[in-house]
């Protein structure tokens, strides 16, 4: 099929509330050496695409502005030097910026096949998600079979693909969220116990359900609001991993001797700003011991919402509200 002049995206002609964007006409991105063009059919909605439209989050200078960061689609083009993959191979793929647009080029080494029996709007809901999760749990912070974890943001897109990675490679998991029906779909997906942080301490949760041994893992997506608590309910040896701010990035007046004392580490890190080799890397780690687990249905994005791609207003009103369980996706 040959390549249109021209398609579809999104434009941001300013930050601001999500009514600032707007569909438009450009043409198609160009494909640099190791990238492939791909004919987008379903696109996953962020929250760093939330920061930013509203100008708090950048994107790298030699990144695309438009927004998006992962989605599915068919191969339309390769660029020099690309051999894993071939025009009309589905795939999915963690994109440096674009992906709100009819085509986005997008690293070859940040892409993966559709697991088996996927739709595109499946496919998109996985590579932004599954990328920070397996990289912040399990590469730095080391989670393995036999150990616990505490994640934050239970029903976030990151925290219902954490939950089940956590679950199924062996490891205890505890969730916090801001309802009893979202604790229940934390638990419904193999939480231990789900935590309403609205009407419980987690910190005293998580002291009596490990009999005050505390967890070996936190995933914390708040920051400074959570942190003299994430260190407190750490067991010894424990790490904590954070991957965004949602609740401030200073914190005052702050114990830090649970460091020493229990022998922490605290540590973080964003996606974007990762170079092509690191990003391979996960890639890699995916599809060798990810991919299998989706192919075989033991672990599946949550999917709360699909909608048009004209109606990403609405979208991003959604995702700003919060009230969202597992992922948000716009379908082209």
């Amino acid at each position: 099929m040959p390549l249109p002049a021209e398609m579809r995206f999104i434009d941001l002609p300013s930050f601001g509330a999500p009514e600032v964007m707007t569909v438009a006409r450009r043409p198609l991105p160009a494909v640099r050496p190791g990238e492939i063009l791909v004919r987008v059919e379903a696109a996953g909605v962020n929250r760093p695409d939330v920061a930013q439209r509203q100008g708090t989050y950048p994107p790298p200078k030699d990144a695309s502005p438009i927004l998006g960061l992962e989605i599915s689609g068919e191969v339309a083009a390769l660029g020099e030097g690309v051999t894993e993959f071939k025009p009309g191979d589905k795939v999915c793929a963690l994109a440096n910026g674009g992906g709100y647009a009819d085509y986005c080029a997008a690293p070859a080494g940040q892409a993966l096949p559709w697991p088996k029996g996927y739709d595109a709007v499946k496919a998109a809901a996985l590579c932004e998600t599954f990328f920070t999760v397996w990289a912040n749990l399990f590469q730095m912070a080391g989670l393995t079979e036999g150990e616990s974890v505490l994640i934050h943001g239970g029903t976030s897109g990151i925290g219902t693909t954490a939950i089940q990675l956590a679950g199924a490679f062996g490891a205890t998991v505890y969730a916090t969220a801001g309802s009893q029906e979202k604790c229940e779909a934390c638990e419904k997906l193999g939480a231990t116990r789900g935590i309403n942080y609205r009407t419980e301490d987690f910190a005293e949760v998580i002291k009596a359900e490990t009999g005050g041994k505390g967890v070996d893992v936190v995933l914390d997506m708040i920051g400074a609001a959570y942190l003299e608590k994430n260190l407190n309910v750490l067991a010894k040896d424990g790490c904590l991993s954070i991957i965004a701010f949602l609740g401030g990035n200073v914190a005052e007046k702050v114990n830090l001797s649970p460091i020493m004392v229990k022998r922490l580490t605290v540590t973080g890190s964003t996606m974007r700003p990762r170079t092509a080799d690191e990003k391979r890397a996960i890639r890699d780690d995916l599809l060798a011991q990810v991919w299998p687990l989706l192919d075989e249905g033991k672990v599946a994005p949550v999917i709360h919402s699909v909608l048009p791609f004209g109606e990403v207003i609405e979208a991003h009103r959604l995702m700003e509200t919060g009230s969202h369980i597992g992922k948000i996706v716009l379908k082209l």
